[in-house]
């Protein structure tokens, strides 16, 4: 588990889930801006990430115990990427606690159909071989290696610009590791979720680049039909990284300061 922006226990608490592979710790533009919003920043490294133990067979729904040890309330939350089902699935199970709830860049519930790989780089990385089982998901990480064409070049620039701290998280995060972590999410993300998103009650808004190369843009779509009353917003030429562009605005539409400077 990790904190970061303000230290003020009477804020509201934005519960963040980075994306595969992560440590959970906040990169310092989120933080930052975390801290000048008055929002609490609160993330949890899944299990097999940032030397957090192993635990074969969880679910994206295996999310929402530490809230409780924490006394915690009412929050928001965010989710990038591999954190974007958690996200959902923690506002789903917690719906009468889950305000407002976003993602960028999230992959769609699988639902079995070799369309939901199309698209992505690589023929789906370590997600294709996920949909045969753990023991050919496992095969392929002894062999895996990372396409570039994976990113855009909108991509490229946000990892060497405002966005650098999700590459360096990222990096600090795989190897073998991480490599636990990456198998189980994987195998998480092509399993049933562990719960309807139809349970969701907040505000959701789905933040997608057209030119993903990872999670190409028909998983918003995807997303949509699950989620009839989200915000769609589908941004030109942006990519997997470069979505990340707008998410301070989102974390402005919630944060009280910005509220109160307006």
């Amino acid at each position: 588990m990790h904190l970061g922006g303000s230290d003020d226990p009477a804020v509201p608490v934005l519960v963040v889930h980075y994306g595969t592979p992560h440590t959970g710790r906040h990169p310092s533009r989120i933080a930052d801006l975390a801290t000048d919003l008055g929002l609490r920043l609160l993330s949890v490294t899944r299990p097999g990430f940032g030397g957090s133990p192993r635990r074969a067979g969880r679910t994206v729904a295996d999310v929402v115990e530490v809230l409780d040890r924490l006394g915690v309330d009412q929050v928001a939350t965010a989710g990038y990427s591999g954190g974007g089902p958690h996200a959902l699935a923690l506002a789903a199970l917690l719906s009468d606690r889950v305000g407002d709830v976003a993602t960028f860049a999230s992959p769609a519930p699988y639902g079995g159909s070799s369309a939901w790989f199309a698209g992505m780089a690589g023929d789906g990385g370590g997600l294709r071989p996920a949909a045969e089982g753990r023991e050919t998901r496992e095969a392929h990480q002894r062999t895996a290696e990372f396409d570039p064409s994976s990113f855009t070049g909108a991509d490229y620039a946000a990892l060497e610009g405002d966005w650098s701290g999700i590459g360096e998280d990222a990096q600090a995060a795989g190897g073998a590791d991480g490599d636990a972590g990456e198998i189980d999410d994987d195998l998480a993300f092509v399993a049933p979720w562990g719960v309807g998103l139809g349970r969701i009650t907040g505000r959701v808004s789905l933040f997608q680049g057209e030119a993903d190369r990872i999670v190409p843009a028909h998983h918003a779509d995807r997303l949509s039909a699950l989620l009839p009353t989200a915000e769609i917003h589908v941004l030109p030429g942006s990519g997997h990284v470069a979505v990340l562009e707008r998410l301070p605005g989102w974390m402005r539409s919630i944060a009280p300061a910005a509220a109160a400077a307006s």
